[in-house]
């Protein structure tokens, strides 16, 4: 099967975060939260929230998820920026120019805090939050993670009974289930009646093989302690890294009773609901996401996602699409 040309940027591209130019703004406009919320839609409001619970999206996963161009998005993007909702600044990429990466900015914050009777440091913002994301070791490993998973949720645009209608990040994952598992982020697939609730681990080739194998018996441990069983997919930033971890893998996952997938980003760059999923199995044959729910009858949703008294507005799941158009202005 040949292999999708690697981009520029994002999963699977030679991306690195060595340097970042943070984006200089104008004269700060709005920093009464109460005057400023005249100026924000539902869509921006519901973007402050997701910047919360994913850390960082670049401008291309943004316009995916909410907006129906390129240009408008960015267009958006600048005065929200402007205004300090919103942050951002543009890595350094070994090859090509990386997008702008926008990140939660000090009046975005502050009006999440507000809303949740907060202040912005118990909400865990701080005015050094954007240039900690932009220098994190971890970068382009979250933004991997999110470019796969806004484009499955950005599928229900042009498939409405398709794309993710939950989509939890690796720290929001942690707070539920963090005592047995660590998943980068936990998602429901869903088109049309299948449903396919899994972790993610996305793999970019830092950790040797035996850490990721020992990473299944914490998932193992998870079935056995809640009696639920989502599938477990673990995504390679190249095949002969995919080929290394099932070599790896698919006797423990046996001896575990565990339904895993495995792909990379030489597949799944754009489409990555297609047939680019292999279970893990001797001979097994790459399938869609949606094949996967219908193979494996045994999957169920995790445990702990219904809302508790210990959550807050800020701690509740996060639609990955924003509020329909009629809602938006």
């Amino acid at each position: 099967m040949p292999a999708i040309p690697r981009p520029a940027y994002g999963p699977g591209s030679r991306y690195t975060a060595r340097a970042a130019t943070i984006r200089p703004r104008p004269t700060q406009r709005h920093a009464d939260i109460a005057a400023l919320t005249r100026h924000l839609t539902n869509r921006d409001l519901w973007l402050t929230h997701m910047l919360h619970e994913h850390r960082v999206l670049t401008t291309h996963q943004v316009a995916r998820l909410a907006y129906p161009s390129l240009r408008s998005a960015q267009r958006r993007l600048r005065t929200l920026h402007q205004h300090a909702v919103l942050d951002s600044f543009r890595p350094l990429t070994q090859t090509g120019s990386a997008p702008e990466h926008y990140t939660l900015g000090p009046a975005g914050a502050a009006l999440l805090a507000a809303h949740a009777g907060l202040d912005t440091y118990a909400l865990g913002w701080r005015p050094t939050h954007t240039g900690r994301i932009a220098y994190s070791p971890s970068l382009g490993h979250d933004l991997g993670a999110n470019e796969l998973l806004t484009h499955l949720a950005a599928k229900a645009h042009i498939s409405p009974s398709s794309g993710l209608p939950l989509w939890l990040s690796e720290r929001s994952a942690a707070r539920r289930w963090g005592d047995i598992v660590r998943p980068d982020a936990y998602a429901h697939w869903r088109d049309g009646d299948h449903l396919l609730p899994f972790f993610l681990e996305y793999d970019t080739g830092s950790q040797p093989l035996p850490r990721v194998q020992a990473k299944l018996a914490a998932y193992a441990a998870f079935a056995t302690a809640t009696s639920t069983r989502p599938a477990l997919l673990i995504h390679t930033r190249t095949q002969s890294r995919d080929q290394a971890l099932r070599h790896r893998l698919t006797t423990t996952a046996r001896e575990l009773d565990l339904n895993v997938a495995t792909s990379s980003a030489d597949f799944t760059t754009t489409s990555p609901w297609g047939p680019w999923w292999a279970p893990l199995q001797p001979a097994a044959h790459r399938t869609t996401l949606t094949h996967l729910a219908t193979q494996w009858t045994n999957l169920s949703p995790a445990s702990g996602l219904e809302p508790t008294d210990a959550d807050t507005a800020l701690t509740l799941p996060v639609p990955p699409l924003p509020p329909a158009p009629q809602s938006c202005s």
